[in-house]
This record gives structure tokens, sequence and C-alpha cells, in this order.
């Protein structure tokens, strides 16, 4: 899932997991980890002129040095001192972080979007604080390709420039399919809630992809016991997956429709919309069904390590939801 800052951009190619491109650092990103007094370098040494200026302009005298408090001062490092308590702290960080991205898919297009984004480190039980600045100096100050080898890098190099052991970085965004209608063709996007998650260790790196599909399920049950007709739903099926070697996140989401009742559209016409209601009727599915067959067809691929699929329909004749999930490999 490779990306480049273009114009204050993040690019990520849509494919969660290729092997080909390489992570870039402005070469000025010399001395991340250099204390409170080095990040605020250029405030204090502002505040020094700006004192020297109004102690000259009041008639001060002398050989040019100040006696009167312009000496400079070294900033507090609060986040940096020792906590008493002796309670270390899973993961703290920043959340909620909009960033513009543009997203490269299987066709090689671009995709302008705003992805949300999530970034932290575990805090030792002997630290009082992280520097939350840093996380969005990454962000900002930073030329990212997030193929696999970048995205492990970006966490190496976070969890170093926040003196930590683990941490963990998350970008979720829509991503847009253009889905042309079953019978007449007529194309209109659908939108997928897109996260890719990478995690640290102890210098172990862990890379996921999340994928949300929605869908249309129909209950077998309905269909069996009416006379005409049968209730069907909007469903989500969620897929989490660890994988090696390129799986395009469309790809993905191919495989989790193919296992609904039916897949879902934008925009169909009549002959669409009878088309997609009879092949739900055709293909019904409790949730339990539709939770093994996506499992079913994650086992049949080699590039999927390990996955978690989950899937919710929202039931039409329910005050509730009906929800399944699986881990697997089985």
């Amino acid at each position: 899932m490779p990306y480049a800052r273009i114009q204050n951009k993040l690019v990520i190619q849509a494919c969660p997991f290729p092997m080909s491109a390489k992570s870039q650092s402005k070469s000025q990103q010399s001395s991340p980890v250099d204390g409170a007094e080095n990040d605020h370098r250029d405030a204090t040494q502002a505040r020094s002129d700006d004192t020297g200026a109004r102690a000259g302009s009041s008639g001060t005298k002398g050989s040019g040095s100040d006696t009167s408090g312009s000496a400079t001062r070294k900033i507090a490092d609060v986040q940096g001192r020792s906590d008493d308590r002796h309670i270390a702290i899973n993961w703290v960080g920043i959340q909620d972080v909009r960033h513009p991205v543009t997203i490269r898919d299987r066709g090689d297009s671009e995709q302008h979007t705003v992805a949300t984004v999530g970034m932290y480190v575990g805090l030792p039980a002997d630290r009082k604080g992280t520097h939350m600045s840093r996380f969005l100096e990454m962000l900002n100050e930073r030329d990212l390709d997030l193929s696999t080898n970048a995205f492990r890098n970006l966490l190496r190099e976070m969890i170093e420039r926040l003196d930590a052991t683990s941490g963990k970085v998350e970008f979720s965004f829509p991503f847009f399919v253009n889905k042309a209608a079953p019978v007449t063709g007529v194309k209109s996007l659908c939108d997928y809630e897109v996260t890719l998650r990478g995690e640290i260790e102890n210098g172990v790196v862990d890379t996921r992809v999340e994928v949300v599909v929605p869908c249309t399920s129909l209950c077998p049950c309905s269909k069996e016991i009416s006379d005409y007709g049968a209730h069907n739903q909007r469903s989500h099926i969620t897929v989490v997956a660890k994988t090696e070697g390129i799986l395009w996140i469309e790809e993905l989401i191919e495989m989790i429709e193919s296992e609904a009742s039916s897949e879902v559209f934008g925009v169909l016409k009549r002959a669409d919309e009878k088309f997609v209601t009879e092949r739900a009727y055709d293909n019904p599915k409790f949730v339990e069904d539709i939770v093994r067959d996506v499992a079913g067809r994650l086992n049949a691929d080699e590039r999927i390590q390990a996955y978690t699929v989950t899937c919710e329909n929202f039931e039409s004749i329910h005050n509730h939801s009906a929800w399944a999930q699986i881990t697997g490999p089985a």
C-alpha cells in the first residue's frame, strides 16, 4: 500500500501490502529526538531578542551584556519527567486527525479523499507523558511511501522519535469503486470504509487491512415458511486480514461480495432491480452462512495469512441486528 506525499498530501496505493516502494525522509529531519530545549529553540531565541531590544530602547547602558533577565533559560520538559505512580499506559497518542490523501487503485488511477489518522505509542510506567506534537510532525514534515517496508519504517521511526518500545498507526478512509449495474451496465460509485493498520512491539511489526462491505442478505427461513416473498436486509461484512504479497483492496471486496445473497449498487434501473431482487431470493443466507462462506474464500487464498470476518445483518423485521464472527484460518 505505497503512498508518497504530493503537495502536502499522502498518496496511498490501494493494494494493501505490495513489496516495491521505499520510504523517504526529508534531509532536514536529522535530529528527531532532541528534547524540549531543542524543540523550542526558535521560540527561546525570539524571546531573548525581544527582551534585549526592549532593554536597549529603555536606555540600558553597558558593554552589550544584559543582566536584567535576557539570558536564555531552559524550558521545562514536563512530559519527560518521571512518574511515581509506576503504572504503564498501553496506548497514548493522537486520533481523529483528518489528513488529505491520494489513493491509487488497481487501475492505477487516483482518488483524492481524506483519511482519519490515529498514531499511538506505549508509555513506560516511569514516564509522565509523551510528546504529542511529534506525531503530527511525522505527518506534516515527511515524504512517505507506504509500501510494506515504508509502513514498517514509519512504525520504527515513530517509536524512536517518541522513545517508546511499542506503537501503532491507523489510516481510515472511504475507498470508491465504480460499479456497473448487472443488466443495463449503468455505472455508479460505491464507497467502502477501509482501514490500514500497523503495530510494532519489541521490534516485531504486524500490518493488517480492514474493509467494510455493504451487501444484501435474504433469510432462508422466511423464504421456506412463507407462501410468497421473504424478508431481506442490508448487511455489513467486515474483514480484517493479514496478507503476504500483493492483494488489492478491490480483490478483497470482490471476494466478500461474492458470498452475500447479493451485492449492492449505487444506481439500478428497473431491469437491474429485478435481477438483484431475484438473485438474492435464489441465494438466501443466514448471518452464519455468510461468515462461513467468506471464511472459506479467505482460507483458499494463499496470500491471506490470518483474518477475522464479521457480519451484521440489520434485520428488517426485528428491532435488533443478527451478528456472527469467525477468526481464521480454521
